[in-house]
């Protein structure tokens, strides 16, 4: 497996996306290990990929967007209780993800993790930038 500098960019104002060369599963199997080794419960694993392959027909697009792509749910409990004490309303902003993903005609394998919510509470932000670096630290660990 070839490991590329750490290099992320944003693609748009709501994502971070982070890339490898690699094997797919390899880099899967990998997140997961990362998000285990930080103490936390992946409590969901999304089958993106085989979802959209799946339903593609009958929604009318058969054109094969991944050939590997899962997202991986997951919570710390000291971070989002600093950030539900900051707003109760945080809630929502639980659990956190990270997708692992490969596309066709692509020797790349991709992480990427939704960019943290915007808000005007300096409390909450400080939670969230909490949020932002432990999904960095995550990725960091597989790449």
């Amino acid at each position: 497996m070839l490991w590329l500098p750490l290099s992320a960019w944003a693609v748009e104002d709501f994502v971070v996306v982070f890339k490898t060369q690699g094997n797919y599963q390899d880099v899967r199997d990998m997140l997961e290990i990362a998000i285990e080794s930080k103490g936390l419960k992946i409590t969901n694993t999304n089958m993106v990929a085989n979802m959209l392959e799946r339903t593609g027909e009958v929604v009318g697009s058969t054109k094969l967007l991944y050939t590997g792509g899962e997202q991986l749910n997951f919570c710390s409990a000291t971070i989002s209780r600093h950030m539900m004490d900051a707003d109760p309303h945080a809630m929502v902003l639980c659990p956190y993800s990270i997708s692992v993903y490969a596309m066709p005609n692509d020797k790349n394998v991709y992480l990427a993790y939704r960019k943290p919510a915007s808000t005007k509470n300096p409390a909450l932000k400080k939670s969230l930038m909490e949020v932002e670096a432990l999904l960095v630290e995550i990725i960091k660990d597989v790449l």
